[in-house]
Parts: C-alpha cells; structure tokens; sequence
C-alpha cells in the first residue's frame, strides 16, 4: 500500500491505544494490510467484515431503522458501524466503512464509489464522504487509503 498501515500502527502503540476495523464494502481489505504490519497484535484488535444488512444488524448493532431510512451506504450506517465496533471489540478507535464499489449496485442519488467512513472515539463519532471513479478493486483501495488517512489524522491530532 502506501506506508500508511505502518504509520497508523506506529502512531497507535505509541499512544497506547487499540484500533478495531468494521469493514462492507471493502471486505477485509483494511484489515489485511493493518495486519501486514510487525508488531500490529500490541495495538490492533481486530475487525467484524458486515457485508450484509443482516450482520451489521446483528452483530455490529446498527439499527435497522437507519438501513431502512437511511440505506446501508450512509453517513448515519458508517457512524453506528464504528460505534458498535468499537463497543463489540473493545477498542479505542473503530474505523468502519460502507460503499459501492461497483460495477453495479448504484443508484440514481447513490453512484458507483460512493464511500462513507465512520470513525468512532471517546471523544465523539464521526462520518465522512468520499466519491472515487475507478474499478471496483480500486474503489476499495481508494476507501482503505482514505480510512488509513484519516486514523493516522485523527492520531496526530489527540495529544
């Protein structure tokens, strides 16, 4: 990948604090590379792969109200993955992610690449968007660089 799976574990150990990983549409994808890294196990907890409705339903504990409202590639998704989580792995930082990563599964107001990341934290639970174009492995590239990005900025920025 990038360095950023090194630089997210580093920062982690470094702080004290463990990380969970609750992946959709990337199936696993962040938790291979996190796990790549030596010396991951002192910090990385593990990850819950909630490809269907059903398991982010029962074993994350996102409220199937917010996937019937919502739908299951939502801000509101992202942030109930991270939170359940973080509550189910017992971690400090829990990064989540829902998307599209194509070809299909697109809809008029939700394109191929749509991508929300949840991260939740003692401090607060959060979502961002991101739209990538490319293929379906490079979508779900793009939505681990950007989940990594975001950790290792959410690190840098706690004192």
């Amino acid at each position: 990948m990038t360095g950023l799976e090194q630089d997210v574990v580093t920062l982690l150990c470094q702080k004290g604090l463990t990380l969970g990983v609750v992946e959709s549409a990337t199936g696993g994808l962040l938790s291979h590379l996190i796990t790549n890294v030596p010396g991951s196990s002192d910090c990385y907890l593990g990850s819950i792969t909630s490809y269907s409705n059903q398991a982010k339903i029962s074993i994350v504990g996102v409220s199937k109200e917010s996937i019937n409202q919502q739908g299951a590639v939502s801000p509101q998704v992202a942030e109930e993955m991270a939170q359940g989580g973080r509550r189910v792995l017992g971690a400090d930082i829990c990064i989540a992610d829902s998307g599209i990563a194509g070809p299909g599964g697109a809809t008029s107001e939700k394109p191929v690449g749509l991508f929300y990341i949840g991260l939740s934290h003692k401090d607060g639970i959060f979502s961002r968007k991101h739209i990538f174009t490319g293929s379906r492995e490079e979508n779900k590239r793009h939505a681990v660089e950007a989940a990594l990005s975001w950790v290792k900025e959410y690190l840098e920025s706690l004192r």
